[in-house]
């Protein structure tokens, strides 16, 4: 255990040997398998990764004395000093990227500096996937594993301060430019040692995350198809810079947004008797969304019901036709957003009927909660310990965003990892989707090491079964 004492010593002991390593199921069984744990194979997982990599982690004699650090230790990983040492250009391009945010399934801009970096890179893709994703390969033959960036911004107006800002009127301001150029510092490192490779490595550069169902469009058009593992990454404001953090289960929520209209007969304030006013049943139907999850979810299962605007009416006296509201609902269940959704409309058809009022009720972009997989969440856990060390690897709590790796990790066994990039020094504190989110362009090349070691170690652990 670390302590804050630097005049500590401590008998520096040799790492924990890891002797779980997965067994390849076909994409074809994973759907039967889902519920059943995959057999493994009783060997030395870490003795192949530093095989295969050369990821010689640097461990002080026995008998030497250490002084602890204030701090956690930082693992200087083979890997991990490759690609500090193309960190300028894995920062370059981010910041190209950042300049140019594009939106959901309109990206010609990211699009095609991706596939110029690709091309710089002699590395091969097909293009276009879900209209302007890209799908590019290292290596060839099975197995095969993916690495997945999501390319599109926000429509938010980015402020000024940054001498590569945003001047089209959209922001990255949940962290897509870093994903991508994380990858992109990948594929160069996985291009680097591609005779390496047991098998194949597939990149996916992904459109439309923000609410466009993009992943979903690319699982559809194959982009995933043959894959019997992927990763992805999210940066995540809340945690300090260069940890990396999961869990197995649910890591974020099954989303659904909702629009309803409650029409009833405008009149006079004077006489309400006369008219017939929509906003006693829209009153009500506030507060009874609420018992969606106070008393109809299991207290120990996570359902949100949130109204994020309502309207309706623009004169003191006079009772409106219609009232208008919208929100959000969530869940961590697989079935959640479905039996919302179910008791969501009973109630609110209900609610309008009682006052004389008429419901109509749509939703939109439904994303499932994405669920990591047990053997793949431990084995990028694993991985991630290798790579950036133990002091860096934590568990994490589930959170209620909506994330589309989601429809990959339905179709392949999958883990999604959080990036933490909070640095006070640097001024990158605030969270997602605010116009002060601010990179700390210190954590891409953990990023990149960290997809690079999975897709090697994986690819390795499969030629061993």
């Amino acid at each position: 255990m670390l302590s804050n004492t630097s005049s500590r010593t401590h008998r520096a002991a040799p790492c924990e040997k890891i002797r779980r390593i997965l067994v390849h199921v076909p994409s074809s069984d994973f759907s039967s398998s889902r519920n059943r744990p995959f057999s493994r194979l009783q060997r030395d997982w870490r003795s192949n990764f530093r095989h295969v990599e050369r990821l010689r982690v640097a461990v002080p004699d026995q008998d030497a004395e250490t002084a602890l650090p204030d701090g956690p230790v930082q693992v200087e990983s083979e890997l991990l000093k490759a690609a500090k040492e193309i960190e300028p250009w894995t920062v370059s391009m981010y910041r190209e990227l950042h300049r140019i945010p594009e939106l959901l399934f309109d990206l010609p801009e990211t699009s095609a500096t991706i596939r110029r970096v690709l091309d710089e890179l002699d590395i091969p893709y097909e293009y276009p996937v879900a209209k302007c994703g890209i799908v590019a390969t290292i290596g060839s033959g099975n197995p095969v594993v993916a690495l997945r960036a999501d390319m599109d911004a926000l429509p938010m107006q980015e402020p000024e301060g940054l001498d590569f800002a945003s001047q089209n009127g959209n922001m990255h301001a949940c962290g897509h430019d870093s994903h991508m150029a994380m990858l992109l510092g990948a594929a160069k490192l996985l291009k680097a040692r591609e005779k390496d490779l047991n098998g194949t490595v597939r990149l996916v550069f992904q459109p439309a995350e923000e609410g466009g169902g993009g992943g979903e469009v690319m699982v559809k058009e194959g982009a995933v198809d043959g894959v019997s593992a992927m990763f992805g990454f999210h940066v995540w404001p809340t945690l300090p810079s260069g940890e990396i953090a999961s869990r197995i289960g649910s890591i974020t929520a099954g989303t659904n947004f909702f629009d309803v209209k409650v029409t009833g007969v405008g009149g006079h304030g004077a006489m309400p008797q006369l008219n017939v006013d929509p906003w006693p049943a829209v009153a009500e139907m506030i507060l009874a969304y609420q018992t969606l999850v106070a008393r109809e979810t299991d207290p120990l299962e996570s359902n949100v019901v949130t109204i994020g605007w309502v309207k309706g009416g623009d004169a003191h006296n006079i009772i409106p036709q219609s009232v208008e509201m919208g929100g959000t609902m969530r869940s961590l269940q697989t079935t959640g957003i479905d039996d919302l959704e179910s008791r969501f409309v009973e109630m609110t058809e209900g609610i309008a009927s009682a006052f004389r009022c008429k419901a109509e009720i749509s939703f939109g972009s439904h994303y499932p909660p994405t669920v990591n997989h047990e053997d793949m969440n431990n084995f990028a856990m694993d991985v991630a310990r290798e790579v950036l060390g133990e002091a860096f690897v934590k568990e994490h709590k589930p959170s209620m965003i909506g994330e589309d790796f989601a429809y990959f990790a339905r179709k392949v066994p999958s883990a999604f990892l959080l990036v933490g990039t909070r640095n006070e020094e640097t001024g990158s504190t605030a969270l997602l989707h605010s116009p002060h989110f601010k990179m700390d362009e210190a954590v891409l090349h953990r990023g990149a090491a960290l997809h690079t070691g999975l897709a090697m170690s994986y690819l390795q652990s499969q030629g061993n079964k």
